[in-house]
C-alpha cells in the first residue's frame, strides 16, 4: 500500500539541491507528486508531497535525513475518509507593509472556521511611492453554511483598520 509522505526541506541555497532531493526520492521508489519551493532570504525552502510504498518508506526517510546540506522533515499523511462538501474562496490583499497583517487576517478567517489551503505572500516596492507593499493571495475552504456576508463585513472592517485592499471571491464549488 502507498502512503503520502509530506516533506519540508531547508538548506543554504545552491545549484543542485532539487536534483539531490529528486534523486534520493526516485532511488527509493518514491513518486514526486506536488511541491512548492522558493529561495527565501538565501535559504532554499520547500514542501514536497511524495507517494511511496510502505516497504520503501523507512529507507526513503533515512536517505532524506542523510542528504548533505539539507534538513528534511518527513510526515506520513493518510487521506481522510471522505471529503466533506466545502465552499471554495479566494482572498487577495494588497497594502502598505507592516507587522501583523497576516495575523489579523488569519484571526478573522479562524473566527469563521475557514481553512487556509494555500497562502502566497510577497513584498514589493509601490509603483507610485517609495513605500513597500505587502501582497497576499489565499485559497480557502469553508463549510457550506458559511455566512459570506458576515465574513465580507469583517474583512471590510479589517481592511479599513489596516488600510489595505482585500478582495474575496467565491470560486467554483468543489
Amino acid at each position: 500500500m502507498n502512503v503520502s509522505l509530506v516533506l519540508t526541506v531547508i538548506g543554504d541555497d545552491r545549484p543542485g539541491l532539487v536534483e539531490q532531493l529528486a534523486t534520493a526520492i526516485s532511488r527509493h521508489h518514491g513518486n514526486w507528486l506536488e511541491s512548492s519551493m522558493s529561495n527565501l532570504s538565501g535559504k532554499f525552502a520547500g514542501i514536497v508531497c511524495v507517494s511511496v510504498a510502505d516497504e520503501h518508506l523507512v529507507a526513503l526517510e533515512a536517505a532524506l535525513a542523510a542528504l548533505p546540506g539539507l534538513r528534511v522533515s518527513a510526515e506520513v499523511s493518510r487521506p481522510p475518509a471522505a471529503p466533506a462538501a466545502t465552499r471554495r474562496l479566494k482572498l487577495s490583499l494588497v497594502g502598505h507593509d507592516r507587522i501583523g497583517i497576516v495575523r489579523e487576517v488569519s484571526q478573522v478567517l479562524a473566527r469563521h472556521a475557514i481553512n487556509v489551503e494555500d497562502l502566497s505572500t510577497h513584498t514589493a516596492s509601490g509603483p507610485m511611492s517609495a513605500g513597500i507593499l505587502f501582497h497576499a493571495t489565499a485559497e480557502l475552504t469553508a463549510s457550506p453554511a458559511l455566512d459570506v456576508r458576515q465574513l465580507t463585513g469583517d474583512l471590510e472592517q479589517l481592511s479599513n483598520d489596516l488600510m489595505v485592499d482585500i478582495t474575496l471571491d467565491e470560486a467554483i464549488r468543489a
